[in-house]
């Protein structure tokens, strides 16, 4: 590990920590579900090169299952995660094994299509909520012993999510599953030359992708208590896209520092109404422009650092 990422992790770790004393906390978690949301974004093309508009699918199919298990079967907060990040695994599988057929904007296409139908779903399954979306979805108990009511401990909950998310998604780049991935992102011909199933090594890519997008999903649903259209909104796609490329494609830190950014910017230029997407789309326009690898990505490159 660099000197660098020695340093990203610090600051992660401790900004995750004190963040909630300094910072509103639902806000705070709200970063945090956005963070991983990206990083499994991230995943998909940053590592194995294939670009989804389709991932808000996952997000917020997996947030109204969790809000339903959770308000309707009466789950606790852990199961009610683990079911909503089960079903957008199920879900990438199915997607992953129609859309990884096709190729550049033909695959990206495939995938908005399917997140599509989640949408229709989502607005016209009953026990969603339709355009009120799911609401008063309770927080429950963590193993029966703390209150999540309590924004403190509900923050340190989703900070813990997110540090296994993320040390998963650490886990896989730095393994030869990880290694196969960047090979085919880098040379699709060269791998299959080689020997590998490419189509397989994809499948399991946006299968895990999903799973992490889900996680994220049914996290902000126990912290928001509802569900609504805007997480299954094609929006929310590209959303994600933007705050992976701004922060930095292909880095590991870049997703986090995208989010955060995105997150933050919408949070403080809300009293503009509608024109806060015209100040974003500026600055992102702007940071494209100077920071062509995004922030991290361009510092990790000035600094000489392998992976950030």
């Amino acid at each position: 590990m660099s000197i660098m990422n020695r340093v990203f992790w610090v600051v992660l770790i401790v900004a995750g920590l004190i963040a909630p004393h300094f910072v509103y906390p639902v806000f705070a978690m709200k970063l945090l579900c956005f963070a991983l949301f990206a990083c499994a974004f991230n995943l998909l093309l940053g590592y194995a090169g294939l670009l989804s508009f389709g991932h808000a699918a996952f997000f917020g199919g997996a947030a109204y299952i969790t809000g339903h298990a959770v308000k309707v079967w009466g789950l606790s907060p852990l199961p009610g995660i683990l079911v909503g990040t089960l079903f957008a695994m199920v879900l990438g599988a199915i997607f992953g094994s129609l859309a990884i057929r096709r190729q550049g904007i033909y695959f990206a296409m495939i995938t908005l299509a399917l997140a599509q139908i989640i949408f229709f779903l989502a607005l016209k399954l009953p026990f969603t909520g339709g355009e009120n979306g799911l609401q008063g979805v309770p927080r429950g108990t963590l193993l029966g012993v703390v209150d999540l009511s309590d924004p403190i401990a509900m923050y340190y909950m989703v900070f813990a999510i997110f540090l296994i998310g993320f040390l998963i998604i650490y886990r896989t780049v730095h393994s030869p599953f990880g290694q196969i991935l960047t090979a085919i992102r880098e040379n699709e011909p060269r791998a299959r030359s080689l020997g590998y199933d490419v189509e397989r090594f994809k499948l399991i890519a946006f299968t895990l992708s999903a799973a992490l997008a889900g996680t994220a999903g049914a996290t902000k649903a126990l912290v928001f208590q509802f569900a609504s259209l805007t997480d299954v909104h094609w929006q929310m796609s590209g959303e994600v896209v933007l705050m992976t490329l701004l922060g930095g494609m292909g880095t590991l830190f870049g997703p986090v520092a995208g989010a955060v950014t995105i997150v933050t910017l919408q949070n403080e230029l809300a009293s503009f109404g509608s024109w806060v997407q015209v100040a974003i789309g500026s600055i992102f326009v702007v940071c494209v422009l100077l920071f062509r690898r995004g922030f991290v990505g361009e510092l990790a490159r000035r600094l000489g650092a392998k992976s950030a």
